[in-house]
């Protein structure tokens, strides 16, 4: 893997939304499907004033918050560390250092089906890496950006005969989810989720809440200074 370029997960234009409305500062996390208004309310339900002036003057405050808010998310999604991982990554094969990167700030993890790596970011500084355990045609890891709906440290699947699930961060409410318990190897699939080494899930679990962001795309390539979305 290239120290400077390689493969991650990329966004779509609902990322932007979702991420920019959060900004680190929201108190409250958006369920799955969350939309750019429902993000931004808190800022544009400002209450209506009487006064023209008041008027004026809130819808000033508001416009600053908003551009407040589009600026600390675009300082945060900007790729300032990649690992310095050398050579490609193989099956198994995990990195966590978060030396030198901010203790806080939002998390985003991303994920490519192309390359099958899994990359965790905290306010642009690249904390962690492996390659990942993805799903089938028949039962295909799904694309988009999605919000950790929830986190259970002892999960089993009851659909598939109680296999394992330890660490899950759950994506959908279908079960698609992160986790670890698996062997990630060469010739093995998941029913659709995203099945890491457990030292890597085990960290990924600690580091990550309810409402962080994953991005999983197929294909995309971006490197330092980049955006994450």
């Amino acid at each position: 893997m290239d120290a400077i370029l390689k493969w991650l997960g990329g966004g779509t234009v609902a990322a932007v939304a979702v991420l920019g409305a959060l900004a680190w500062t929201a108190t409250s996390r958006a369920g799955e499907g969350a939309s750019q208004e429902a993000l931004m309310g808190a800022v544009r339900s400002i209450p209506a004033r009487r006064d023209s002036a008041e008027l004026h003057i809130g819808g000033a405050i508001a416009a600053k918050m908003h551009a407040d808010a589009d600026k600390r998310a675009a300082e945060a999604l900007t790729i300032k560390r990649i690992l310095p991982i050398e050579g490609p990554m193989k099956y198994g094969e995990w990195h966590w250092d978060t030396e030198g990167a901010p203790a806080t700030g939002g998390l985003v993890v991303t994920v490519d089906l192309d390359a099958r790596v899994i990359s965790v970011f905290r306010d642009g500084y690249e904390i962690g890496a492996a390659v990942a355990m993805l799903g089938t045609d028949e039962h295909p890891t799904p694309t988009g950006t999605f919000p950790i709906l929830s986190k259970q440290r002892h999960n089993v699947s009851e659909k598939y005969g109680n296999a394992p699930m330890p660490w899950s961060l759950f994506l959908t409410r279908e079960g698609v989810a992160i986790h670890g318990g698996s062997e990630v190897e060469n010739g093995y699939a998941s029913h659709g989720c995203i099945a890491v080494p457990d030292p890597f899930a085990d960290r990924l679990f600690a580091a990550a809440t309810e409402g962080d962001f994953v991005v999983i795309t197929k294909g995309k390539r971006i490197g330092l200074g980049d955006s994450l979305i």
